[in-house]
């Protein structure tokens, strides 16, 4: 994790209240919560709030959670696959070794967040705003990053094979060490991304230009 990303502010584990939870209704507020093995399906509710929680070998599945509010809370081992969690904020929140294949996040506000170990296949993240938050070692083929706003987003060691990152400004964004062949991007975008020199074969094909061995 980049040294700028706080980390979520949580007590001990010791500290936290098991809480059995297969059902959720909007506006429900959770708060110093360890939240273990548990299966939630078929829900749909809008700004349920999660503080200070850990998750852990949980799966959601089938459910929408728009508008959720996450902040010092911590994901490990969780499938959270093809869950709406559209214009979502999430805070000093990380996400470790998790499934979030299809995952929609579009619109949601990231804010020292850190995705580490993960398989974000095909997740959305269009319109996202990121402000401090870095990927790494994940699994983000096909992921759609479209028109979302960068600030002090971090990738290491990550496949974005076939992303969209079209409309996202790429100033100082580092993509050296991620694996691709090719990413969807807008060409004025382009200026003051990092690559590797291995990389930069697959951005002359973008410029038309024919790299001759």
């Amino acid at each position: 994790m980049s040294n700028k990303i706080e980390p979520p502010r949580i007590p001990d584990p010791g500290q936290l209240m098991p809480q059995d939870v297969h059902t959720l209704a909007s506006k429900d507020e959770f708060s110093r919560c360890l939240i273990e093995g548990a299966l939630i399906e078929y829900q749909e509710a809008t700004r349920v709030a999660f503080d200070k929680t850990i998750f852990k070998n949980v799966t959601i599945t089938e459910s929408s959670l728009q508008r959720i509010e996450l902040t010092d809370v911590v994901f490990d081992h969780c499938d959270l696959s093809n869950v709406d969690f559209s214009d979502a904020f999430i805070h000093r929140t990380e996400f470790r070794d998790c499934r979030l294949t299809g995952t929609d996040f579009t619109r949601a506000r990231f804010q020292n967040v850190s995705i580490t170990g993960c398989i974000g296949e095909f997740a959305v993240f269009r319109f996202a705003n990121f402000k401090g938050a870095s990927f790494e070692r994940s699994s983000l083929a096909s992921a759609d990053y479209y028109q979302s706003t960068l600030k002090d987003l971090y990738f290491s060691e990550c496949n974005l094979e076939q992303a969209t990152l079209a409309g996202c400004k790429l100033k100082g964004v580092d993509l050296s060490d991620c694996e691709f062949t090719g990413l969807l991007v807008d060409l004025q975008d382009l200026e003051g991304c990092i690559i590797s020199a291995e990389q930069a074969a697959s951005f002359a094909g973008l410029l038309g230009l024919v790299i001759k061995n």
